[in-house]
Order: structure tokens, then C-alpha cells, then sequence
């Protein structure tokens, strides 16, 4: 197949890196074929089939690393994904024709990447816990209060898993492509207006203000609920094992090394760049020129970025007419 001079064919190994691609299921070769020799005799109809917008980013020896944007009819929203080898078909395009690149791919593969949940992680530490044990401050009494009113938030968003150990609380929800390719489970927004929260609550019981990193993408629990205690009740897994995962602890470590260094000013939100890309601005508020800082990304192997604002700095520039559930003033 795709003998015709004006066919640009890449092995795995060549396939074009950090340009527009699309994903395409492998059972359309035949009729991709013949649409584009149609094309190339200039008596084209219409093209066969059901695309997905991409960008290979990296090629290993076993996988591509590939950004996937399964949303880009109303928010800018990129996730990581990994190609296997295995499930790769072939990439054909045609750049005579202004033919951009079509990874064809094993049909489960792609029913997968589509039919499969995906995850939102934030991470929220306390700031300067070791100075109030020392003086004191934290007795078991405020402790308790502090449990009560974190359970009461878990009532309150039963769809998210709040995880706590030490000063540090872990919170995970998933979210999932609709059959029409949207995806309305996807809301980041809604963890800032959480976050607004806690900091109240940290305030009043503790007198400690919290910061936050927050990641999203793929997460290999893909299919399990948000939390798993085990029948003996001595074992809680987060169900979580991914990149966004990894990139949390990654960012929360480079944001400490970058505020010890004087790299930059301590904020109260650190987010991965796509998750901020994918945040729904107001127009006008420019969100390239907002502070950010690089970081190592693990599983990806290439550099990250991560962003920094103020809660309240978000919340006043989110486009509140296109968030789906109802933000405090």
C-alpha cells in the first residue's frame, strides 16, 4: 500500500516529531488510500473516517511519547500518552498535498485512549508545620477538628478522594471523554474553588496557610474507582500510576528548590503546564507570561514546565460563562 510517488511514508522511527498529526484507526487504510490517490488525480470526495488531533514528542526504543488533544472545541487541552511500538501501524502523509501526518493505529488501542478514565492529582501542603510543633501550636485537639472538617469536605465531593498523611493531603478525581468526544467531567476550575476552601480551613483551626500542585492525564488505574481500601480495611491505595503522579512530586520538589534558591517568590498554586493550558481564562488575560519555572518530567524523560499565581489571581481571571458548576464570588 501507498506506492504512489506523492505518499510520504515514515517508519516508527521517523515519524515526524512536534508537528500536528492525527491519529487514525487502522481499519481506514484501505479507504484512506484510495481517498488520497483520488486527491492526487484531482477528483477527491470526502475523507474516509474519524481523526484524533496529536503531536509525537519523543521517539523510544519501544513507544512513541505522544501529546494527545482529545478537546480542543472548548478549552486547550493536551494530555501525555504513550504510542506502543506494538500498536503502531504505520504514519503516511503527503506534504505535496499539504497532507499532515496519519499514524494509523491497533483499533483496541485507540477504543482505549478514547473509552478509558483519565485523572486530576493535586497535592496541598501546610507551610511551616515544623515551626508550629515546635512552639507548640498544633495540639491533638486542633488535629482532630482539622480531621472532622476534611471529612466533611469529603462529603461534600464524593467523586474525589481525599488522601492525608502527615501535613500533606492528596486529592484525585477522574474524568472521561463523552461519546461525542468531549469531554464535560473534566473541570480543573472546580480545585481551585476546593482549594479556596481548605486555605479557610487551615487558616481557622491551625493558623497555617497551604499551597497546592496540581497535574492531570493518563493514569493507569484507568478503570478503577478513585480510591481503594482493601476488605480488612489496613490497606488504601490512591489507584494512581502515571505520569501526572510522577509530575506532582517532581514539581513539589523543584518549587522547593527554586523558593531555597531564590529562583523565584513562593505562590499558593503550582500547576503543570498543561493542566494550566487547558484552564478556562477570560479574554484579555494573557496566561503565557504568567510566572513559570522548568522541571524534570518524570516517565517522559523531557523537560516540564510548571506554572505559579495566587489562587485569587486564577479565580478573578477564570471565564466563569464557560464553567459548568457555580464559583464563589
Amino acid at each position: 500500500m501507498f506506492h504512489h510517488e506523492f505518499f510520504d511514508v515514515y517508519p516508527f522511527e521517523a515519524v515526524p516529531l512536534d508537528r500536528d498529526i492525527y491519529l487514525m484507526d487502522e481499519k481506514w487504510l484501505p479507504e484512506y488510500e484510495a481517498y488520497m490517490l483520488s486527491v492526487f488525480a484531482k477528483s477527491a470526495g470526502d475523507a474516509p473516517g474519524a481523526v484524533g488531533a496529536a503531536a509525537a514528542r519523543k521517539i523510544d526504543e519501544f513507544a512513541l511519547q505522544l501529546s494527545w488533544y482529545p478537546n480542543f472545541f472548548t478549552r486547550f487541552h493536551e494530555v501525555a500518552i504513550t504510542l506502543p511500538k506494538a500498536s503502531f501501524v504505520l504514519c503516511v502523509g503527503s506534504w505535496r498535498y499539504d497532507e499532515k501526518p496519519h499514524i494509523f493505529v491497533n483499533s483496541q488501542w485507540l477504543e482505549n485512549l478514547y473509552a478509558r478514565s483519565y485523572s486530576i492529582f493535586a497535592l496541598i501542603d501546610a507551610i511551616g508545620v515544623k515551626k508550629a510543633l515546635a512552639q507548640g501550636a498544633l495540639s491533638r485537639d486542633k488535629l482532630i477538628r482539622l480531621r472532622k472538617r476534611i471529612d466533611e469536605l469529603a462529603s461534600d465531593h464524593p467523586d474525589i478522594s481525599f488522601v492525608t498523611f502527615a501535613d500533606t493531603l492528596l486529592l484525585k478525581s477522574n474524568w472521561r471523554l463523552a461519546s461525542d468526544g468531549i469531554n464535560p467531567t473534566y473541570a480543573p476550575e472546580r480545585f481551585l474553588t476546593l482549594f479556596r476552601e481548605f486555605q479557610d480551613v487551615y487558616r481557622d483551626l491551625l493558623g497555617l496557610e497551604i499551597y497546592c500542585v496540581l497535574t492531570q492525564g493518563s493514569n493507569e488505574f484507568y478503570e478503577d474507582s478513585v480510591l481503594h481500601i482493601s476488605p480488612s480495611q489496613n490497606h488504601v491505595s490512591l489507584n494512581s500510576l502515571g505520569i501526572p503522579f510522577a509530575q506532582l512530586l517532581e514539581i513539589d520538589k523543584a518549587v522547593r528548590a527554586a523558593i531555597k534558591t531564590g529562583v523565584h517568590g513562593p505562590q499558593d498554586i503550582y500547576m503543570d503546564r498543561m493542566i494550566w493550558n487547558s484552564l478556562r481564562f477570560r479574554f484579555g488575560f494573557d496566561k503565557r507570561v504568567e510566572g513559570n519555572h522548568s522541571y524534570h518530567s518524570p516517565l517522559t524523560e523531557t523537560p516540564g514546565t510548571y506554572y505559579f499565581a495566587s489562587c485569587q489571581r486564577l479565580m478573578d481571571n477564570l471565564d466563569r460563562s464557560e464553567i459548568s458548576f457555580k464559583l464563589p464570588a
